[in-house]
């Protein structure tokens, strides 16, 4: 009875959008509560923490980065009730320690002097239209600073990211901003997601970071959570954008490892999308940077402004002169599926 109980009440500590649309990330099979674990019919488990579903599996064996391993120690510690070193010490706290530490991997070079110093979220502005309760995926999500955005515009929003420490701060973050945004601990190859399930799928500064493979098995996914007449937005670094060819020439244009950034050409973009996805067309983002957001302007230092200005005013040129968007650093790769 006890158990059953238990069962009941974490069903309950789900939002009512998951308890429809959540499946094994494997088999696509609907789940059911056993305990404070949710169950697929051919029998894969995952744990639910703090209403959070962890829809990591174990058994995958492709090249990622972080490892599987450490994403899992990671998720083991929580479970055994052991306090995460980013866990804030007050609720005071303006900014979440997570954040703080984390600013440069999330946001990029332009923010290198602010670790451990932000006195504010840089909340970035999406490109789309205002949301009317739309279904937003955001993939890659980190401490939910796109999430946020999303929810802000008006879009029901989900955010998922392999990284138990991350999703427990993105959660912290839309609380201090009192929004309820639905996360969940999951991997963007194996979306544990029904089919046609979002309006907006979304990525930014994290597919440029996977192996080949990884990336054709993303958009598989995508493709298949995507409503018919759904929109994919995916940020994609351009191998010929200026700061780039820079950053390839230092590097020998070696192959890159791990989490290093892969440089894509817009045929192979325009092409890989397309098949994956449907129909796709590329916008420019940015120039000299791969996250150049003006929302940020005033938290950044002096020299850095000047670059997110001049990144504006070619980005606003490029609309006019279509050609300069094969140039920017950072685009925007945009796909329907048929």
């Amino acid at each position: 009875m006890q158990r059953k109980n238990k069962g009941e009440k974490m069903n309950k500590s789900l939002h009512p959008w998951l308890r429809r649309h959540l499946v094994c990330p494997l088999h696509k099979s609907y789940l059911k509560f056993s305990g404070d674990k949710l169950v697929c019919k051919e029998g894969h488990s995952f744990p639910v923490i703090a209403g959070v579903p962890v829809m990591l599996l174990k058994e995958v064996k492709l090249p990622c980065y972080p490892r599987y391993e450490d994403l899992w120690n990671a998720v083991n510690k929580y479970l055994q009730g052991e306090r995460s070193i980013y866990t804030p010490k007050s609720r005071a706290d303006k900014i979440d320690p997570f954040v703080n530490k984390i600013i440069v991997g999330t946001c990029g070079n332009l923010y290198k002097g602010l670790k451990n110093r932000l006195t504010q979220y840089p909340i970035p502005e999406l490109i789309l239209p205002k949301g009317n309760n739309d279904v937003f995926l955001d993939i890659g999500c980190n401490w939910g600073r796109w999430s946020i955005s999303a929810a802000k515009k008006g879009y029901l929003t989900v955010g998922i990211d392999p990284s138990i420490d991350a999703i427990m701060a993105a959660k912290r973050v839309a609380e201090q901003y009192s929004l309820n945004v639905i996360y969940v601990v999951a991997d963007s190859r194996f979306l544990p997601f029904d089919n046609d399930s979002f309006d907006i799928v979304f990525s930014y500064s994290v597919l440029q970071h996977f192996y080949l493979e990884n990336v054709k098995l993303a958009l598989q996914e995508i493709k298949r959570v995507l409503k018919h007449k759904g929109l994919s937005v995916i940020q994609m670094a351009n191998k010929y954008g200026i700061r780039n060819l820079f950053i390839q020439c230092e590097r020998g244009f070696k192959q890159p490892e791990n989490f290093d950034v892969r440089y894509w050409s817009p045929h192979m973009l325009l092409e890989t999308f397309s098949t994956f996805i449907g129909p796709s067309y590329i916008l420019a983002d940015g120039f000299f940077s791969l996250n150049p957001q003006l929302t940020d302007i005033r938290i950044l230092p002096p020299f850095n402004r000047f670059i997110v200005i001049t990144s504006e005013f070619l980005k606003y040129l490029s609309r006019l002169v279509p050609f300069i968007k094969y140039f920017a650093d950072s685009v925007y790769i945009i796909s329907r599926p048929l």
